[in-house]
């Protein structure tokens, strides 16, 4: 972890995985990888809104999907509310097929037959909800619905904002806008995690119609 990172990316929970593809490589001790919350913020260069409800739909629905069995990293099909290019969903995608190994059809093509990770991952433009984690052993799905609008925003943010945007923020303001900022990110990811209507689940043992 970064020192320069907000002291709260080590408060959030890290999510753990077994990669039987690192196992047999040698690329993780026992197969099992962890992914912080700074790790995704690496990934998409910013720590947003989007990004935090990303990480916290994979980690709560990974933890629905296995329950106490560690969740296997390439065996899990994502599908993602809205189509690629479109608003943030490029952003989730990344987040989810990081932690999840899932890629559509620009990923690894596997090794005898084993271990490919193209066409787990999926868009549905016509969803309600957000995300869709869904097991590949057993089918298992868990449906997942993100609303961050439920976390206050500093009411000055907006115009800090803008006026970040058109050059005409000096550094305190600057400063104003990056701390109100990472708070909301925080609020989201500490105060409200738990909050029922910030992450709304649903589970279901079959597949369903898209």
């Amino acid at each position: 972890m970064m020192h320069s990172s907000p002291l709260f990316f080590q408060s959030v929970p890290k999510i753990t995985l077994y990669d039987p593809l690192s196992e047999m490589l040698g690329a993780a001790q026992k197969g099992i990888v962890h992914y912080e919350y700074g790790d995704v913020v690496k990934l998409a260069g910013h720590s947003c809104p989007t990004v935090a409800g990303a990480y916290l739909m994979l980690l709560k629905g990974l933890t629905l999907l296995y329950g106490d069995k560690t969740p296997v990293r390439g065996e899990i099909r994502v599908t993602i509310k809205g189509n690629l290019g479109e608003g943030v969903v490029g952003v989730i995608a990344n987040v989810a097929s990081m932690i999840t190994g899932a890629t559509d059809t620009g990923g690894f093509h596997g090794l005898g037959g084993k271990f490919d990770r193209r066409n787990l991952l999926f868009f549905g433009p016509e969803m309600i909800e957000d995300m869709v984690l869904e097991r590949l052993d057993s089918g298992k799905r868990v449906v997942l619905t993100y609303n961050p609008t439920i976390v206050p925003i500093d009411p000055q943010m907006a115009s800090w904002l803008q006026m970040t945007l058109s050059n005409q923020a000096d550094e305190q303001i600057s400063e104003l806008f990056r701390s109100a900022w990472q708070e909301r990110v925080k609020t989201i990811l500490i105060d409200f995690a738990e909050d029922p209507r910030l992450i709304q689940t649903r589970i279901s043992d079959q597949r369903e119609a898209e």
